[in-house]
C-alpha cells in the first residue's frame, strides 16, 4: 500500500513540473509557492555557463523617485531586457506618464497633444542591426484607441499565451534543476569541462585574462548580426542610419514631439576590445552625418567610467551602469 501511494506522489509531482515546464499559469505558480527558484537570480551569464567564479546574485537597485513634472511630459520607450520592468520604471524619470513596449510586439496608443511626448528608442548593440534594419511597427498611434478597442482574443490565441511548445525543454529544465542543489552539480561539470578541456558552454565566451564572462554571440564571428568583432561595411551603416532617421521621422509625423536613439553597448565591446578589431558599429551610428536624431551616448560614458558598469554574472548594466545611463537620459532629453 505504502508503495503505491509513493507511486502516485511521486506521478502527481512529475506532471505538476511538467505541466510547470509547459503552462504559463501554471509555472507562475510552482515559482509563488517556492517549488521552482528562479534561475536567473544569479545572472543570466552564469546561468549559462555554470562557473562558479562568476555566481553573483542580482542586486536591486534603488529607483531613482524622480518627482512628476506637473503632469506636462509623456515618455514612451520601444526596448530590449535593458529597459524590463525589472531594471527601469516611471519612478526613474522625471514624466507624469510612461510607457513602454518591447521589441517585436506591438501596442495601440493614443497621445495627448496637450502633453510633451517624447519616445525614447533603446537597443543594446547586439540587436540593433536586427531591429533598425526595418521599419518600426511596436506603437501604433491611434486618435482615439476607444473608437477602436482590442478585439477580445480567440480560443488558440489564449491557448499560444498559455501552452509552450516551442521552449518546453528549457521550461522544463528550469522546473526541475533551478535549485542550488542543482546548481552544485551543473558547477561541478561546467568546472571540470574548464580546467581539463579549456572549453566553457557553447552560448559563452570567457574573456582571455578569466576575469569576464560574455554572450558567444558578442565575441563569436560566426555571428555576424551580433558579434562586436565582425567588419560591417559603410553602406550598410548608412543604411541603419538612414533607417533611424525614417523610423523617427514617422513617430514624429504621428505626434511625439521628440524622438531619442540609445545604443546600450555589449559588454564585450567595452571589458574586452583588444579580443579582435572591433567593428565601431556605436560610434559610426551615432556619429555618422546622416544621423537626424539625437542620440544618448553610453557608449563613450561607460568607456570613461572607472569601474565596470556591467554585472559579473550578467549581459546587463550594474547599479552603477544604471545611473549613469539614466543620468545621460535625464541631460540629453530633459526627463
Amino acid at each position: 500500500m505504502l508503495m503505491h501511494f509513493l507511486r502516485y506522489i511521486i506521478l502527481a509531482l512529475a506532471l505538476t513540473l511538467w505541466a510547470g515546464g509547459l503552462s504559463t499559469t501554471v509555472s507562475r505558480w510552482l515559482y509563488r509557492t517556492g517549488v521552482i527558484a528562479d534561475d536567473y537570480r544569479y545572472g543570466d551569464l552564469y546561468r549559462l555557463s555554470a562557473l562558479n567564479q562568476f555566481k553573483v546574485a542580482q542586486p536591486v537597485c534603488s529607483p531613482s523617485n524622480r518627482a512628476s513634472d506637473s503632469a506636462s511630459t509623456h515618455l514612451y520607450l520601444i526596448g530590449d531586457s535593458f529597459s524590463e520592468p525589472q531594471r527601469l520604471s516611471k519612478d526613474d524619470f522625471r514624466v507624469s506618464y510612461y510607457r513602454r513596449v518591447g521589441w517585436d510586439n506591438q501596442q495601440r496608443i493614443q497621445l495627448d497633444s496637450t502633453k510633451r511626448n517624447i519616445l525614447l528608442i533603446e537597443s543594446v548593440e547586439r540587436h540593433f542591426r536586427e531591429h533598425l534594419s526595418r521599419p518600426s511597427q511596436e506603437f501604433i498611434v491611434e486618435q482615439d484607441t476607444t473608437r477602436h478597442p482590442a478585439a477580445n482574443p480567440t480560443l488558440f490565441q489564449r491557448l499560444s499565451l498559455e501552452i509552450h511548445w516551442t521552449d518546453v525543454e528549457e521550461r522544463l529544465e528550469s522546473a526541475l534543476f533551478s535549485q542550488d542543489w542543482a546548481f552544485w552539480f551543473k558547477e561541478l561539470k561546467a568546472s571540470l569541462t574548464l580546467d581539463w578541456f579549456d572549453r566553457t558552454y557553447a552560448s559563452v565566451s570567457l574573456s582571455k585574462n578569466r576575469q569576464h564572462l560574455f554572450l558567444n554571440s558578442d565575441t563569436n564571428p560566426k555571428k555576424p548580426l551580433n558579434s562586436s568583432f565582425v567588419p560591417i561595411p559603410d553602406a550598410e551603416i548608412n543604411a541603419l542610419v538612414d533607417s533611424v532617421n525614417s523610423v523617427a521621422g514617422r513617430y514624429r509625423k504621428l505626434g511625439f514631439d521628440a524622438v531619442y536613439l540609445s545604443i546600450i553597448p555589449n559588454k564585450a565591446t567595452l571589458l574586452e576590445k583588444e579580443r579582435d578589431d572591433y567593428n565601431h558599429l556605436i560610434e559610426r551610428v551615432q556619429d555618422n552625418p546622416r544621423l537626424t536624431v539625437p542620440t544618448i551616448d553610453t557608449y563613450r560614458a561607460f568607456e570613461q567610467s572607472p569601474v565596470s558598469p556591467y554585472l559579473k554574472s550578467d549581459t546587463h548594466w550594474n547599479c552603477e551602469g544604471r545611473a549613469i545611463w539614466l543620468d545621460l537620459v535625464r541631460q540629453t532629453c530633459g526627463i
